[in-house]
């Protein structure tokens, strides 16, 4: 049976995508070179039957009510605020950095917001507007903070110093004066109720949608009969990096199964030290809430090799991707979406709102008439 649209990935942008098409009365067929729907938010049983995300934590938050409504058309939800540790001196203190890390650490005890925003303000170096990833963290709050918090774990995360980096790297972790512990302050947070996985099944399961895993998209594509392409795979794979490979960190996961209730306490413990190989440690039970007399972790370690996870944000890989951009733009019937497509470090609600927006702009209009 022929499609009036392929899909090349079955990750959020692909399967809203999908969705959207087949409600619409398009003849869809989604394809995934991996063997799973749902992306690096896939999430499954282990060994021991702890419910475990393969590719790192995904919790989700967002501030757009369309985004949820969406969303809750295919999954219940557990309410859920992600916390976050740094071991820091041997000690483990919140971060985003906030009053009670300025206590815990320097024996400030700082009674109120203006007294943290003080303490903060002595210590920062004012200067022009960052440029870099250290200049934004010491101008906001010194470089002893800079180098307690920063400068290892930007190192190790991303190959290079902070220096090298664009300042919207550290700016997307904010600092705080008050104790609010939460790693994140959106409206909503909470967890699909049954898993990621769950949702996208639901999501995809549609009679106008045919899903078709552990195919390569690139190895089969003159077997497919479609009349347009959404795409959502790298955009430099498409054009057979005709410009070179735009640049990406990508992660080795290491998990261990314990043999007790509970490991840390909170769901995920960072490492600045330079000197300890990996950056975190995410303790899965945290997050889905679920009962097990076992404990599973995950440790990460950033590495230069593997599938991508992070574009790299440098002004020269900016400068590649507008090449790809530009051509992009030009190839009729076919549309670049999600972080691969457009080279960009979305969040997933980022994703299905961007996902949805050009379904509502131009999908519906042009694709699914």
């Amino acid at each position: 049976m022929g499609h009036d649209v392929v899909v090349v990935g079955a990750g959020f942008a692909g399967s809203v995508v999908a969705e959207r098409l087949a409600s619409a009365g398009r003849r869809v067929l989604v394809v995934d070179r991996r063997d799973h729907v749902g992306g690096n938010a896939f999430d499954e049983l282990d060994a021991a039957g702890i419910r475990i995300h393969r590719y790192g934590p995904h919790i989700f938050h967002t501030n757009a009510p369309e985004i949820v409504d969406y969303l809750s058309r295919f999954t219940a939800w557990r309410p859920y605020e992600h916390r976050v540790l740094a071991r820091v001196h041997g000690v483990l203190v919140p971060i985003p950095i906030n009053r009670t890390t300025l206590n815990a650490l320097f024996d400030a005890r700082l009674a109120d917001d203006d007294a943290a925003a003080a303490f903060l303000a002595a210590r920062a170096e004012p200067g022009p507007a960052p440029r870099t990833s250290e200049e934004a963290v010491v101008r906001a709050v010194g470089r002893e903070l800079y180098e307690l918090f920063f400068r290892g774990y930007t190192r190790k995360q991303w190959g290079l110093d902070a220096s090298q980096l664009d300042a919207s790297v550290t700016a997307r972790i904010p600092t705080r004066t008050n104790t609010d512990d939460r790693y994140f302050t959106d409206r909503f947070q909470a967890m699909p109720a049954d898993g990621y996985t769950a949702m996208f099944e639901r999501m995809l399961d549609h009679p106008r949608i045919e899903v078709r895993t552990g195919v390569d998209y690139h190895e089969a594509r003159d077997t497919i009969d479609a009349g347009a392409l959404v795409y959502t795979g790298r955009v430099d794979a498409f054009f057979g990096y005709r410009y070179g490979r735009l640049p990406y960190r990508s992660l080795r996961f290491e998990f261990e199964t314990l043999d007790e209730a509970w490991h840390q306490p909170v769901g995920t413990v960072n490492e600045p030290d330079e000197r300890v190989p990996y950056t975190r440690t995410t303790e899965f039970k945290h997050l889905t809430g679920q009962q097990h007399a076992r404990t599973t972790i995950v440790r990460e370690y950033p590495t230069a090799e593997g599938d991508p996870y992070y574009p790299i944000p440098r002004p020269a890989n900016r400068e590649r991707y507008q090449r790809y951009g530009a051509l992009a733009a030009a190839t009729p019937g076919v549309q670049f979406l999600g972080r691969l497509g457009t080279y960009k470090y979305y969040n997933m609600d980022q994703v299905v709102g961007q996902a949805l927006a050009w379904f509502r702009k131009s999908g519906s209009a042009q694709w699914a008439a």
